[in-house]
């Protein structure tokens, strides 16, 4: 940058102080709650209390199943939702999990191709149900993160009327701050980081009129999380 130099100068000169050519130091944190606070929790109490805000302050639905139960129990969800067209992001983690299967088999669900481009947008915008695998849940804000990549797109969790965001409960964080830690990590490992990072807390809502909370405005009208409890 030409004049790189004269043009911090006369900012300087503008603020009435010197020219710093080093930043200051950071200050002494007063405490440490922005990376310990939730941290004391065994898994059972992060999971607890997660559902607990998720259920109580997001309106978020949560359900706790084994892995065996996982799949039925998704199948179930779906179905209560309505028999209309189903959607699955392309995870490996639903297909594992039989989750993915199960629903092409019995609701005719549709994989999100990369392959398709907007095609897979107008399936979503039609879908009445959505099925993600979540990266995280967050035990201090009840919501789910959600990794983007080509094979998961982030049509299928926004536009269909109900969002179905299954996740393991050993990857309930207790905060923000640990989800920025596993990011930090991912880089230092040189690891390809996510297009996008989406934290959903429940289903769309706004409470802009008279603080009166309004379910279901700009998104999906229903979101239920499935816990798969892997910590036995």
């Amino acid at each position: 940058m030409e004049n790189r130099e004269q043009f911090l100068v006369a900012i300087a000169r503008k603020l009435g102080r010197p020219l710093r050519q080093t930043p200051e130091a950071m200050p002494e944190p007063v405490s440490t709650l922005a990376t310990t606070r939730l941290t004391e929790l065994t898994v059972d109490q992060r999971c607890d209390a997660f559902i607990k805000f998720a259920s109580e302050v997001m309106l978020a639905e949560c359900v706790l199943v084994s892995p065996d139960e996982a799949a039925s129990k998704a199948l179930d969800i779906c179905g209560k939702f309505g028999d209309g067209p189903v959607i699955i992001s392309n995870d490996q983690r639903l297909v594992d999990t039989g989750i993915a299967p199960l629903l092409q088999k019995e609701m005719g669900a549709v994989l999100w191709d990369p392959e398709k481009g907007e095609e897979n947008i107008h399936i979503a915008e039609k879908a009445k149900t959505g099925v993600v695998f979540a990266e995280y849940g967050l035990t201090e804000s009840g919501g789910v993160v959600l990794f983007s990549a080509p094979e998961r797109g982030r049509s299928v969790s926004l536009l269909p009327e109900a969002s179905l965001f299954v996740l393991r409960k050993s990857t309930i964080l207790p905060r923000v701050a640990q989800l920025a830690q596993k990011l930090h990590e991912m880089a230092q490992e040189g690891q390809r980081m996510p297009s996008c990072i989406n934290i959903i807390g429940g289903p769309s809502s706004t409470a802009d009129i008279e603080l009166i909370k309004v379910v279901g405005v700009h998104g999906p009208v229903h979101a239920t999380y499935l816990i798969i409890d892997d910590c036995d």
